[in-house]
């Protein structure tokens, strides 16, 4: 029996599924052959085929992408590239997206022109833990409790002996390690799925989202998560087969729940203390008026030391009939437990 077309257009959509290319032609931080390898053999593992893109973006190479991925572009997209990653994601392809520390400053991009009409934006900031835990550098986070969607454990096989996890959601259920990485801005229509945790700065800010349109998206804050240093621990792993599962699948059911309202903390920016310690700034009560000339409110006569009193401390000697004489040295004298010994002479 001849297949179908609606078979054969199934057939080919399951095989382009398969297919995931990583973007090289921005100065990506890492490629297949250098920093990503072990990803690379593991997605083999799973009945995937990856391939490098080194040329320009077309709609040609889309066209085969089952899954685009830039890993840590750091350089600018053109408009024309910009509007083909849009139109990609419009007739229901996937795209994953990574960054680093220090997001598009650090990295001189601007992916954020295509994330940010989408609800998504990464920020130029770093993650970095509070509390000393198992690895050594401030910036390789270890987050124990950072699970914002309870669906990304259950894809992930994780189970909470003594709980259910489709009655509520278990932030421990998943650990993994966030080696210098940013925080996401996310709103509506993307979904937070993880966060920074408690023991972390800044605090419970997501981390990794999803967006499921027509097409998909999934922001990761850290590039070097799933690199060969990283990739093996915790459960980073288990992270990263969710993440591609739900780009080449039908996609994960997102609990509602859960998306409508995530544990997260809002965004508070610290001051530079060291710059603001750099400028002067005057010291005004609430009743004190502006003078017109502002020099006044600079005084130098506040602390100062010279002899000017001292005409006056020495006519105090005559009026209160004191002698006038030069100061002496006080011996200091010592209690001791015991009396002074004497040597005997016999």
């Amino acid at each position: 029996m001849a297949p179908t077309a609606s078979n054969q257009f199934d057939e080919e959509q399951a095989i382009k599924s398969k297919v995931i290319i990583y973007d090289g032609s921005k100065n990506e931080m890492f490629s297949f052959s250098e920093g990503y390898s072990v990803l690379s053999r593991k997605l083999k593992m799973e009945g995937f085929k990856t391939y490098s893109n080194q040329g320009d973006i077309t709609t040609e190479l889309l066209s085969k992408a089952g899954v685009f991925v830039l890993p840590g572009p750091r350089e600018k997209f053109t408009v024309t590239e910009i509007n083909l990653l849009r139109e990609y994601v419009d007739k229901g392809g996937s795209i994953f997206v990574t960054m680093g520390e220090g997001g598009e400053k650090s990295f001189q991009t601007n992916i954020n022109f295509l994330l940010e009409e989408r609800g998504i934006m990464i920020n130029n900031d770093a993650v970095v833990r509070t509390v000393y835990h198992k690895y050594h550098h401030p910036k390789e986070v270890l987050v124990s409790n950072g699970v914002l969607n309870r669906s990304i454990t259950l894809a992930a096989g994780k189970s909470i002996p003594g709980q259910n996890l489709s009655d509520s959601n278990n932030a421990q259920a998943l650990s993994f390690l966030y080696p210098y990485g940013a925080t996401l801005n996310v709103a509506k229509p993307a979904v937070a799925m993880l966060s920074t945790g408690s023991v972390s700065f800044p605090l419970n800010r997501p981390v990794l989202c999803f967006l499921s349109t027509s097409g998909k998206i999934v922001v990761l804050g850290s590039t070097h998560m799933f690199c060969d240093a990283y990739i093996d621990n915790e459960e980073n792993l288990k992270i990263m087969n969710v993440i591609f599962s739900h780009l080449t699948t039908s996609g994960l059911q997102l609990n509602a729940i859960d998306a409508d309202d995530p544990e997260i903390s809002d965004y508070h920016m610290i001051p530079s203390i060291a710059k603001l310690a750099e400028r002067t700034f005057s010291c005004l009560q609430e009743c004190d008026e502006i003078p017109s000339d502002p020099s006044v409110l600079f005084r130098s006569t506040l602390f100062q030391f010279d002899n000017k009193v001292l005409p006056k401390v020495l006519d105090a000697y005559k009026e209160l009939s004191m002698k006038h004489e030069p100061l002496k040295l006080i011996m200091p004298r010592f209690e001791t437990p015991l009396a002074p010994l004497q040597p005997a002479v016999s």
